[in-house]
């Protein structure tokens, strides 16, 4: 039977156009069916992707609107809800703060008919722009993908800082038993601990920026609270407990978000915890992370 958008059975219609190599231009997504289709019970995909590089600057509405024009463009049957004005079947999960890269961001779509993982995660990669990078499909099991993001790793690239002056300043936030901080919240500004949700933090390494001079980068495991402690705000921790005061913006970058482990404080694959037992096709190795985020002098 031929399903929507060219799709037979699991895999895509012998008639689908292949699509551009990723980057390339694409022309604009068509508005596709926004048939609803809540009277038919869809699959649950979860989705890992990548946001790199110049990409860590859009704000989470733009990321989203990429996200579904990339759907539509590579015709994934993604349901529809009813009502009078019918919408994707998309929920995000806990999106990194506009400014930060990251390696694990997640999403979930619930499909109108079934779809292979791999297919499914081959062309929505390529109908992505660069610095959007689909990282692993599964299908999701029973339980919120929420409630397994219980923390993130974070690393922190602090330019001008030298390592030695981190390292003091580190020992300083860490012996602390509060640091308050600010931050302007939707909410208005607010008060905040930020020691309290920091599970461990340390100077990780260093590395040399373009004037040749070494500064420290910084490895953290925050935990998920409510107000959410962000790397930012430890930076800001470090400055009232140490006066430590990068001279340029921090380069922040989440390498991981899952269950923690408070024995070890290390943090599982949140899709590896709730799909144990599901066929792990359409899982894509991710791209090594290099020893310190990679920055250029055009990023800056």
């Amino acid at each position: 039977m031929n399903l929507p958008g060219g799709w037979v059975g699991e895999e895509f219609g012998p008639s689908r156009r292949e699509l551009p190599r990723k980057g390339a231009a694409l022309p604009p997504a068509h508005e596709g069916t926004t048939e609803p289709s809540t009277g038919r019970t869809g699959t649950r995909l979860r989705v890992r992707y990548a946001k790199r590089g110049r990409m860590r600057f859009a704000s989470h509405r733009d990321i989203a609107r990429a996200l579904e024009r990339a759907l539509r463009r590579a015709e994934v049957p993604v349901a529809f809800s009813a009502g009078f004005t019918p919408h994707p079947k998309i929920s995000y999960v806990n999106a990194a703060p506009t400014g930060v890269a990251s390696e694990a961001e997640y999403f979930e779509i619930t499909l109108a008919e079934p779809a292979g993982h791999d297919e499914v995660r081959v062309r929505l990669d390529s109908a992505l722009p660069d610095g959007l990078d689909v990282v692993e499909v599964v299908e999701a099991m029973p339980g919120g993908l929420a409630d397994r993001l219980q923390a993130s790793e974070w690393t922190v690239e602090l330019p001008g800082v030298a390592p030695d002056d981190a390292a003091e300043a580190v020992a300083a936030f860490m012996a602390a038993d509060t640091v308050e901080v600010e931050r302007l919240t939707k909410k208005g500004r607010r008060r905040f601990d930020a020691r309290a949700a920091v599970r461990y933090l340390r100077v990780d390494g260093r590395a040399t920026g373009v004037r040749h001079e070494t500064y420290a980068i910084l490895r953290m495991v925050v935990r998920h609270t409510t107000p959410a402690v962000r790397p930012d705000d430890v930076v800001n921790g470090l400055r009232q407990v140490a006066d430590l005061a990068p001279p340029s913006s921090p380069v922040m970058t989440r390498l991981a978000q899952g269950p923690l482990d408070d024995t070890s404080d290390t943090i599982a694959d949140p899709l590896a915890a709730a799909d144990a037992q599901a066929d792990p096709v359409g899982r894509a190795q991710p791209a090594p992370l290099p020893s310190s985020p990679a920055r250029s002098a055009s990023d800056a």
